[in-house]
């Protein structure tokens, strides 16, 4: 996890307008450099740098010594990087993941080069020689970018639109890079850009081409469709386990991230991973996620934190959140709140930076309890992709900013090209909820493994923000209370004058509404709707108000919902 910052074609004080790439430091606190491009005043890169494998040559922009007159910056890990340099026999003069871009755009071109790369990235590649720029963003958007680019050939670039907004000009835009997308812009000499095209290198419904050289993670040709899950979602852990850091795991307590922390502690005995493996939950006093954390850790023998927090440490940094998450979507604000703290806490107590977590799942094997309500498994597919081709707007906004923000890396095996690709290909009807049960194919699969408890396997679905209240009153109450004298009934008789888009249709939405405006006024459109459950009437995401919600207090009889 890094910072990444670049403009070209400036007609302004390049030494100010660096400043603003400050606004992005939480995300490289190791090292930062700036550095003008030779020949062109008007262009700059700057680079925030949290050192996860190459500390000392990984630093950047990135140019090493057989392909001078390419530059690059980039947030991600690349995780298939020695495999191509097998493959292509490359040279690499670094020990960083990233340089394996490089090579790959200069023997093939950006098109094949993005297609061939396995992992999570953003990344501005500036080719002085053919006098070309290059951004491009991994298929998910787990890796944030944004852009700024005007008419008159003006582009910037960052990791996060904070970055940019202190560039902005009447009329001027910063969007979201499209996830799977690359763009490709001629620069002049005078700096100025044009765009020549954006393209798509990957899709969630096809499989990557770099699939050819995975040696062992091809699913079988039999029908045993729960031992393929288990190969693809095991070598998506495995792939991840790559850092010189210490490494931990979030863990809720429910299926997702304590699936992926019991990988995650067989697999590091397996690769000889010799510390203990930390992992970190939170919640509120008595909440059903604490219990069932406490559970798996004990299970799986991690060295386990537990952080409890109060409804008023919540609110205290509700709008230090928002201004952190870029975003005023309900349900990404509510689940950001413990998430954020329990980052801080990590920061400050632990040595561990590479934290992993179950994100993703949800969408990918229909998690969320609305779910159940999908008229045909059909239609159930068909929301599960809209859910997945917008990750980038919401849960991993969450997953992101908050650990980011105070100097972590997550990253998120769910959301592995390889295992969706294959999961998204099964029939729709094995992909839906059966008796009764949401993700039941992803349970079926890992049941009878011994990796985390039976009753954990099959713990009913909580969102993170209603998992992590205490039993006696919701955190979304908690939220609702503290609002309400905040937004007057006058204030939302006029929300749609004051905000025409994505118009504020509860208090609570209204708030966050307009402590987002307060940081980025008329950026509303970084997130194209509020994130609601689907198939029924509903002004709020929360679960708990769903008609089939179930108590998923942690004393449950396992063998009735099997």
């Amino acid at each position: 996890m890094c910072g990444i910052w670049a403009i070209f074609g400036s007609d302004g004080d390049v030494t100010k307008q660096v400043r603003c790439a400050f606004k992005i430091a939480h995300r490289g606190p190791d090292a930062f450099r700036v550095e003008n491009i030779h020949h062109f005043r008007n262009c700059c890169f700057a680079f925030h740098h949290l050192a996860i494998m190459d500390e000392v040559y990984g630093m950047q922009p990135m140019k090493i010594a057989s392909l001078p007159h390419i530059l690059m910056v980039y947030n991600g890990e690349i995780y298939n990087y020695k495999k191509v340099q097998e493959e292509y026999g490359f040279e690499y003069q670094t020990e960083s993941d990233g340089e394996a871009i490089i090579h790959l755009y200069n023997r093939f071109g950006m098109a094949h080069a993005a297609a061939m790369l396995d992992g999570v990235f953003a990344c501005c590649l500036l080719d002085l020689k053919a006098g070309k720029v290059f951004i491009l963003r991994d298929t998910y958007g787990v890796k944030p970018l944004f852009r700024l680019l005007r008419k008159d050939g003006f582009l910037a670039v960052c990791s996060e639109g904070k970055g940019l907004t202190g560039l902005l000009q009447l009329n001027d835009t910063i969007e979201p890079c499209l996830p799977g997308y690359y763009e490709e812009y001629d620069l002049a000499k005078t700096g100025k850009v044009t765009q020549v095209v954006q393209r798509q290198f990957h899709s969630i419904e096809n499989l990557p081409i770099w699939r050819t050289i995975v040696k062992n993670c091809h699913p079988s040709k039999d029908d045993d469709v729960y031992a393929n899950i288990r190969l693809m979602f095991t070598e998506a852990v495995r792939k991840r386990l790559l850092a010189n850091r210490r490494m931990g795991c979030f863990l809720s307590g429910g299926l997702d991230s304590s699936l992926t922390a019991g990988l995650i502690v067989s697999l590091a005995r397996e690769m000889g991973i010799t510390y203990p493996i930390q992992t970190f939950a939170i919640g509120m006093e008595d909440s059903p996620d604490l219990m069932a954390a406490k559970k798996v850790a004990k299970y799986l023998g991690t060295e386990h934190h537990e952080v409890i927090f109060s409804p008023e440490e919540g609110l205290e940094v509700l709008e230090e959140v928002i201004n952190c998450l870029e975003t005023y979507d309900i349900a990404t604000v509510r689940g950001s709140v413990a998430l954020y703290l329990l980052s801080r806490y990590i920061k400050e107590r632990t040595d561990t930076v590479v934290l992993f977590s179950g994100e993703g799942s949800d969408e990918l094997t229909q998690g969320y309890i609305y779910f159940h309500k999908a008229p045909s498994p059909q239609e159930g597919d068909a929301d599960s992709r809209r859910l997945l081709k917008n990750i980038s707007f919401f849960d991993v906004v969450r997953a992101d900013r908050t650990t980011s923000s105070h100097g972590l890396e997550l990253r998120v095996p769910f959301l592995d090209h390889y295992f969706t690709s294959y999961y998204l290909s099964l029939p729709a009807e094995l992909r839906a909820p059966q008796n009764g049960i949401e993700k039941y194919l992803i349970r079926k699969s890992f049941e009878d493994q011994s990796l985390i408890p039976d009753e954990v396997l099959w713990r009913p679905k909580e969102a993170f923000s209603d998992g992590l209240a205490s039993a006696k009153k919701s955190w979304y109450e908690s939220l609702h209370e503290a609002i309400e004298t905040k937004v007057t009934e006058k204030m939302m008789n006029e929300a749609t004058g004051r905000f025409s888009f994505n118009t504020p249709t509860t208090k609570e939405s209204y708030h966050y509404r307009q402590v987002f405006e307060t940081y980025y006024p008329g950026q509303a459109r970084w997130i194209p709707y509020l994130w609601m459950p689907k198939w029924m009437k509903a002004n709020d995401p929360s679960q708990r108000i769903l008609e089939n919600y179930k108590d998923t207090s942690f004393q449950t009889e396992v063998t009735a919902k099997k």
